[in-house]
Order: structure tokens, then sequence, then C-alpha cells
């Protein structure tokens, strides 16, 4: 791939950039609300800023949001997080511990596949095991590496954990942990076959999917569409001028500087929803130079973080300073020193490392986010100051996931987040996880990762996981310049409810089966 040419500059950026319009343009979730009861009826179009021809369909390997939007048609898990994000029953219709280790969920009666097949404890015991053991190649080997044995007893499954963790219900949500139907105690990874809203009509990865209501649906209150059309449309204006034509009816990821020009056309509004998502620039620790803190620092330290969230995000979120959680979260860590663009410091850290400059290749695409070719041109300028040399490689938006993420060593990419600390930091960086996309090894880190799930103590708890923000964000690899709001755009005739949920982009995945036409 050649470098990234462009003429862009930072003056031109910021002309091109538009501020916020009027407020009641710009909806937060508080403030959308639904125009009229739920009914039933209508195809809706969604628009999906990702999404690859190298799609599959095991559920442990699902890594973008076209791919987690399709399956929250299609599948339910446990346990929902609702838009307050509190845990809400799903396919287990209760659960409990006495003590943290040892779980017990009772499984719903009354609930079929979409083949007709009762969904049973059986199918959820295989649905959970598909993520566990050595063999696996699930990305959430590492949340379920706690559970020692999962059991049925009569209408309950009984998970017990090698040690006591107070927030597992919520990894009972992960989008992965799709209940499924089981054959000889295995799931089949191929199978459209779910129990959601939805049932599958037809799929070509990349290119579309098309369902209908499912007519069984155990939820009368939920999936209101007859029918679905989910398309990946990776470039931008072209997800808005697919809104703007009509051709879809909702599309995420919307680049802030057109608000403006969406605004001018009326037939649409903008849901902005902050929460636990961010931006990341990850650099694999196992390479050089970016196995060397010091030369991590100095990158973290040559970037201007307030300026990517005025002319990247035009105001749709907030500095982050390199931490993974957000204000959004309970154990947030307010307290550090936090890192501004500072190029005298960025060489301090060169000169620790032994370098007079550094010489580096950011490899970026929109597929990641939403502006993230601008946002590395922008990196690359003020970098300069600090004799770090950033060549920004623009790479192909199909396949970005595949061959870039994780396969780079400094890359774009995003994170939407999680409810709970130990969700976050288990899937994104607990040593060997299989979405740890920096590779970094922290042995105080994961002694704290443990020991914290364990911990009653709410002081002590917190104390804990304000240290692992600090190492993540002082020690680790990755640069976090910014907590990114959801940014949807929507044709007026879609309705939503009051609150729309903040852990997930489109409403936790689910605007499919939350969201009507008035």
């Amino acid at each position: 791939m050649k470098p990234h040419q462009s003429g862009l500059t930072r003056r031109g950026l910021l002309q091109g950039a538009t501020a916020m319009t009027a407020a009641g343009l710009i909806l937060p979730a508080s403030m959308t609300a639904a125009r009229a009861e739920p009914k039933k009826g209508g195809i809706l179009r969604v628009g999906i800023g990702h999404g690859s021809t190298t799609d599959g369909m095991d559920p442990g390997l699902w890594d973008n949001l076209y791919a987690q939007v399709f399956a929250a048609a299609r599948h339910n898990q446990l346990i929902e997080v609702d838009a307050n994000s509190q845990l809400t029953p799903e396919i287990a219709e209760s659960w409990e511990s006495a003590d943290g280790q040892t779980w017990v969920f009772k499984i719903r009666e009354g609930v079929s596949f979409h083949s007709g097949k009762p969904v049973t404890v059986e199918d959820v015991i295989a649905s959970l095991n598909h993520h566990r053991g050595e063999a696996t190649t699930s990305a959430i080997k590492p949340l379920m590496a706690p559970v020692t044995d999962i059991k049925a007893d009569g209408q309950n499954v009984v998970v017990t954990l090698d040690a006591p963790n107070a927030d597992f219900a919520y990894i009972m949500s992960d989008y992965h942990l799709a209940i499924m139907p089981a054959v000889d105690g295995k799931i089949d990874v191929q199978s459209t076959d779910g129990c959601g809203g939805y049932v599958v009509d037809s799929y070509e990865p990349g290119v579309q999917a098309t369902l209908s209501r499912n007519p069984n649906y155990w939820k009368s209150d939920r999936a209101h569409f007859d029918g679905l059309e989910l398309l990946p449309i990776l470039d931008s204006a072209a997800r808005l001028n697919a809104l703007m034509t009509g051709s879809v009816d909702v599309i995420d990821q919307v680049d802030p500087a057109t608000i403006d020009m969406l605004a001018a056309r009326g037939g649409n509004r903008i849901l902005s929803i902050p929460g636990t998502a961010h931006y990341t620039f990850p650099m694999d620790s196992r390479a050089a130079p970016y196995n060397d803190n010091n030369v991590r620092l100095a990158l973290k330290y040559a970037i201007d973080r307030q300026e990517l969230v005025d002319k990247i995000l035009a105001g749709h979120g907030q500095v982050s300073n390199d931490n993974p959680i957000g204000p959004a979260n309970r154990y947030f860590n307010p307290d550090m020193e936090a890192k501004t663009y500072d190029p005298d410091k960025a060489k301090f850290y060169l000169k620790e490392a032994g370098l007079d400059s550094l010489d580096v290749t950011l490899t970026a695409a929109d597929a990641a986010f939403s502006g993230a070719v601008d946002a590395a041109v922008l990196f690359s300028e003020t970098a300069r100051a600090a004799n770090i040399n950033i060549t920004v490689d623009r790479a192909p938006n199909d396949g970005y996931w595949d061959n870039v993420w994780m396969k780079q060593p400094f890359c774009a990419s995003y994170w939407g987040g999680r409810a709970v600390e130990d969700h976050m930091f288990t899937t994104a960086y607990a040593t060997g996880g299989a979405w740890n996309d920096t590779f970094w090894e922290n042995e105080r880190f994961m002694e704290l990762l443990v020991g914290a799930r364990s911990v009653v103590d709410e002081d002590k708890r917190r104390e804990m996981y304000h240290e692992m923000q600090h190492l993540v964000s002082f020690e680790g690899a990755a640069i976090i310049p910014m907590y990114n709001n959801y940014v949807m755009a929507v044709a007026d005739a879609v309705a939503t409810p009051e609150k729309i949920s903040t852990n997930w982009n489109l409403d936790g995945f689910r605007c499919t089966e939350r969201w009507w036409f008035a």
C-alpha cells in the first residue's frame, strides 16, 4: 500500500468541519421521544459503516458493527442490557448467585428457534461451551476462561467459576454468546437459526442481508418491522447519500461535518448518544519501536486530543486520556494526570528511548471509524513538532479488520466499550486475549484484573480499577485520544423509544428490535 497522499491541512479540515446546528436537531437519548405507540409494519433499511466480504457466521468471531446488528436481529442472549444500562432477562428469565462463584440461570420455557425446535438447557450449554477450552477460536475466550463447569439442573443452567465475580451476569449479555441450537452437544457455526425477532431470508457477506419478522417471537412487544434490509456502506459520503435519497432509513457513524447539509434538507434527524465508545490507535507492543514504553509515551504526547474532538467529532464526544474506561462507567478514574499536546515532553521521552527523531507508519481507513484517515493526518502534523515523522498509509475499507487490524503494528481502530470495567479490560487488555490488539502484557495489571472480580468492598474495588486505568494509560500501548458519541441519522418516519441504549451503537445493536415506523 502506498502512503496516503492528501491535500488536507489542519486549517482546511477546520474550515470543512461544521459546528453543531440548532440544539433541537442534535438530540440526546433523553430527548428522543417516540412519535407514537409502537406498531407493526414496513421494511427497515439500515446502512451500516462496517461489513466485509470475509465476514463469517461463527459467533466467536463477530468483530464489526454489521455482524453485531445482523446477529442481534436473529439471536438472543441469556441476558440483555436495557437502555438504562441495567440487566434484564432474555433467554434466562432469572439468575442468582449466593457467593458470586456459582451462578444459576433459569432458562425460559416456551421459546423456539426459527426452525421450530424448542430452546432447551442443552442448547444454552452448547452455546456457552463454544467459547471455552483450548481449542476455541472465540474472541471472548478470556471472558469464559474463569468458567470451570457448566451443567444442567432441571430447567436451570449452573455455571461455576474458579473465583467469585460480581459482574459475571454482565458477561452473559455479550453479543458473542448467542443462544443457538445444539446438535450432538455442539452448535453449528454456519447456521442462521436463532430465537430472535427476525428470520434470515438471504445473506451475502459484504453485500446485503434480508430478514423477515419471526411470527413466533416470544417478545410480543418487540420486532415491529415486517422485514429488514441490512446494507454495508463503508464510505461515509455514500452512507449519507443513501439516507438523503431514501435508499435507507437509518445510518450509523454520521460524519459530523455533514450535519448542516443533512439538516438543510429536512426529513431526517440526528441521534447523538454519549456512552462508552472510544476511538484508538493501537500499537503492537511486541514490535520495535513500540516495545519501548518511552516511544509509546512520546507518541501519546505528540497528539492533540482536543483538536481531534473539535475537528473529527465536531464536539460529539470528549477527550480521553488513553483510558478505555469512560465517564459513563462506574469506576472511571477522573484523577489521573491529563496528557495534553506537549511536543517538548514527547521529545523528552524520545531521548529516554535513545532517539533524536522517530519515523513510523500509521495505517488507517474510514472503516475503522468515520474520519480515521483525517485523524491520522492531523496526528502526523502535530507530531512533526516533536521530531516524529508519521507516514499515513490509507488502506482499503473492505477487509480492513482482516488485513490491517492486529496485523499492522500501528493502525486506527475503535471500541464500543463495555458496561462494566472487567468486561472491557478482559476483552481488550488481558494477556493472551484474542482481541488484545496491542498484545500488551503487564503482570501487575493481570493481578489486579483477576483480584478485583472477587472484591466486595466498594472502595477497594474502585481503587483497584483506578490503578488498572493508570497502568493502561501510562504503560499500555493504545493511544485513545477521544470518547466518541454514537452519531446516527434516521428518517423522520422511524420512531425510537424515549431512551436509547448507550452501551453499544444503534441502540445496543437492537434498533431492528426496539424501533418502529411511526
